[in-house]
């Protein structure tokens, strides 16, 4: 009896070659999916940002990752101009009558990049970086957001955001805002837009629905980053985090909704 070819997935990694739990996370959530589902991936990993590597459009799924930095500092570099090529050769791709569509995710960094890419919004830096587990308005309607409550809880990592939505480039383009921030960390800071669908099949979070609380608790708990944060919101809002990451309904809900509901409609060419 013969199996399906694998589904392949390219990983486009913007950490920039620094330590971190994000490509970790995805990993993860692909290899949960494969058990659940009974689906073979054939996982690639593409140093965006630290090699100038890049897939071809021959992939069938593409998740794009967060990473550091400001969004705006690498403007007309040789990656991120290879980066938006391949983006827009997808694109040509999918309005191609005929053809299976290719599905991608953009996630914190990645989605600002594109915010910034289709003139979205203002992309500005944050008066206090925001980090921990944080509530996230729904604000349209989204498949991959249903089954979710409203508000959800996502795990927030930026310094960077983008904010005050134009609704003249969402109606060009097509695009939909589907989720903002429900509290914003200052009064005067205007709330971030938290999730797009740029189209309908192009997706985009600025929180992290790849964080897995098992690799983020353990994070937490180093000496290092447990040292840190005590220092910066004390004990009780330590261990409130570590509550918040620990909360089956908060960011575990959020994991086991988002990208698996991407990858079924990538899968089924929905």
């Amino acid at each position: 009896m013969s199996h399906p070819p694998p589904v392949k997935v390219a990983i486009l990694d913007l950490y920039d070659g620094i330590v971190n739990q994000g490509i970790m996370a995805i990993q993860k959530v692909l290899e949960n999916f494969e058990d659940e589902h009974g689906f073979q991936f054939k996982i690639e990993i593409f140093d965006v940002r630290g090699s100038n590597q890049l897939p071809d459009t021959d992939h069938d799924i593409y998740l794009s990752s967060g990473g550091p930095g400001d969004p705006l500092a690498s403007e007309g570099s040789e990656w991120e101009n290879n980066y938006f090529d391949l983006i827009e050769r997808l694109q040509r791709h999918n309005h191609t009558e005929g053809t299976i569509k290719k599905h991608v995710l953009f996630i914190c960094h990645s989605f600002q990049l594109m915010c910034r890419r289709w003139r979205l919004g203002t992309v500005n830096l944050r008066k206090i970086p925001s980090y921990g587990v944080v509530p996230v308005q729904i604000t349209g309607y989204e498949p991959l957001l249903a089954s979710l409550s409203d508000p959800f809880y996502a795990l927030d990592s930026r310094s960077w955001q983008v904010v005050h939505p134009d609704q003249e480039r969402f109606e060009q383009t097509g695009a939909t805002l589907v989720a903002t921030e429900q509290e914003p960390g200052e009064q005067d800071d205007p709330p971030a837009m938290m999730a797009i669908r740029f189209d309908p099949y192009f997706f985009g979070t600025q929180f992290h629905p790849e964080a897995d609380a098992e690799i983020l608790t353990e994070y937490l708990t180093g000496a290092d980053k447990r040292h840190e944060l005590i220092a910066d919101r004390g004990e009780a809002g330590y261990y409130a985090l570590l509550a918040d990451v620990q909360d089956p309904a908060k960011i575990k809900a959020t994991q086991h909704t988002i990208i698996p509901q991407f990858l079924l409609q990538a899968i089924s060419g929905s």
